[in-house]
């Protein structure tokens, strides 16, 4: 394993998968609910934008934007109009809402389908410049940019969680909802700014990526997986957890048809999955819950 391209390719797409997963962390930290419905938000800014910026001819940094917004109302329209009112009727039960964020999901990628195309697109590279020679690789322009944003995010996400008071009105609202609410704390608007948040991250995340792989109305499905699996197996114990556990799909995902050609790679992650469901389900890094 000394290939340095290699090695590039999979921290790139764990950095990927690693952003998927924060998002998931960001909706669990402050609404203690698996938002599901992800991956299919970080198909739809990659998908958007660049369905703005080939068919609509949208600027791209301005299509950029509407894309992220995009992300943002299914964000808000998911945590308001579904997850609330489905957990309020169930008496907060959570299959109810995880099996309407699955509905979501799904409802997400065909309404993707139906108005960006059912083609694939190309996605839209951010930073033009020529490919940085690292020893006897290459760095794409596309790869840095999503290492530096992974880097940029998971250190202001860090910040964000411990120093400023709406991240850890966050932290004790995801850790215990009734007692903040009885304690006065603004439970809904807290919840809403999760998901927003975790929308965010993957809308990113979806449009940093499309350049390396394009991107079609379908690709929301395995994101959501990927990123979950990233999210089990770091764990919730720690923000920068979501990133171990990507940069081991990441490897995984890279190396295995390099060296195991006859087994896939999603053969190793499922395996790798079942194997941390079965002996360590809360990830490597565990969550400490305050009384």
């Amino acid at each position: 394993m000394t290939n340095l391209q290699l090695w590039l390719s999979a921290i790139e797409i764990g950095c990927f998968f690693a952003l998927i997963a924060l998002g998931y962390l960001l909706v669990v930290v402050g609404a203690d609910f698996f938002n599901f419905a992800l991956g299919p938000f970080a198909m739809v800014g990659g998908l958007g934008t660049s369905w703005l910026v080939l068919e609509q001819e949208v600027p791209l940094w301005p299509a950029v934007a509407l894309g992220l917004l995009m992300v943002l109302a299914l964000s808000a329209v998911t945590e308001l109009a579904v997850v609330r009112p489905v957990q309020r009727r169930s008496g907060r039960g959570e299959l109810p809402a995880l099996v309407a964020v699955a509905a979501v999901l799904f409802a997400v990628q065909q309404g993707a389908g139906l108005i960006f195309g059912r083609l694939s697109l190309p996605g839209q590279r951010l930073l033009d410049i020529d490919p940085i020679e690292v020893g006897d690789a290459f760095l794409q322009p596309g790869a840095l940019l999503l290492v530096a944003a992974a880097v940029v995010v998971f250190v202001a996400v860090g910040g964000f969680l411990r120093f400023t008071r709406t991240g850890r009105l966050l932290r004790a609202v995801g850790d215990n909802r009734e007692a903040a609410a009885v304690l006065g704390l603004p439970v809904g608007r807290v919840r809403l700014v999760a998901f927003l948040l975790g929308g965010l991250i993957a809308g990113i995340a979806g449009i940093l990526y499309a350049s390396k792989s394009g991107v079609a109305f379908t690709s929301g499905l395995g994101w959501t997986l990927t990123g979950f699996l990233a999210l089990v197996i770091g764990g919730t114990g720690r923000v920068w957890a979501p990133l171990v556990g990507g940069l081991v799909l990441g490897v995984v995902q890279v190396f295995t048809p390099y060296y195991i050609s006859e087994i896939g790679p999603e053969t190793v992650i499922l395996v790798l999955a079942l194997l941390f469901f079965a002996f360590r389900p809360e990830g490597l890094f565990v969550r400490k819950v305050r009384a």
